[in-house]
């Protein structure tokens, strides 16, 4: 799944191993529809910089690809709850940037090397290669600077870095546009 939402697989069935997928997803809906759900169509972005509409089916119908799409909701759901909803639903995730504990990578496409890197289909990536190097890093601390700067930049990316004590990346600061940092402060 999450090379998928990476972007580094063509579309979802190439690496969901359900077989008669197509069927439960036909049963599925006809169960929905028998509830009286109410179906809303979800965007699935990729997490990349790029940002392309992820593809479920090998095929691409566009059928095929909208059942996918479609997340049912109770009726009982206010309209503007419903509308909140598939708003958070369809959010591109956000990007991330990693902090390498070993400082020795090359980018995939250039053979640089630098400070943050970015998973790429193939391999690391430096930020001028995937057009963030732009961006200013904002350490972590300021929780209320930290929400107005996701608010108002447009692009910004989660830099974490793997901690081995706790085996998990954890936070450490955002990557925001320069216009976006001094407009905050």
């Amino acid at each position: 799944m999450e090379h998928w939402r990476r972007g580094q697989v063509q579309c979802l069935e190439e690496v969901v191993d359900v077989p008669r997928i197509s069927e439960a997803l036909r049963l599925f809906r006809s169960w929905s529809a028998a509830q009286g759900l109410l179906g809303s169509r979800t965007e699935y972005v990729a997490r990349t910089p790029h940002r392309q509409t992820l593809r479920f089916s090998r095929s691409g119908d566009p059928a095929i690809e909208e059942s996918y799409r479609t997340h049912w909701v109770s009726p009982a759901l206010s309209e503007k709850k419903r509308e909140r909803l598939s708003a958070k639903q369809s959010r591109a995730p956000e990007l991330v940037a990693i902090r390498p504990l070993n400082a020795e990578w090359t980018c995939h496409r250039c053979g640089g090397t630098g400070d943050l890197l970015m998973m790429d289909s193939p391999g690391p990536a430096c930020l001028r290669c995937v057009g963030l190097d732009d961006l200013e890093f904002l350490p972590a601390g300021d929780a209320l600077l930290t929400r107005r700067l996701k608010a108002r930049s447009p692009r910004y990316a989660v830099v974490v870095r793997f901690s081995k004590t706790r085996g998990r990346y954890e936070r450490q600061g955002l990557l925001v546009e320069p216009k976006a940092l001094a407009d905050a402060r």
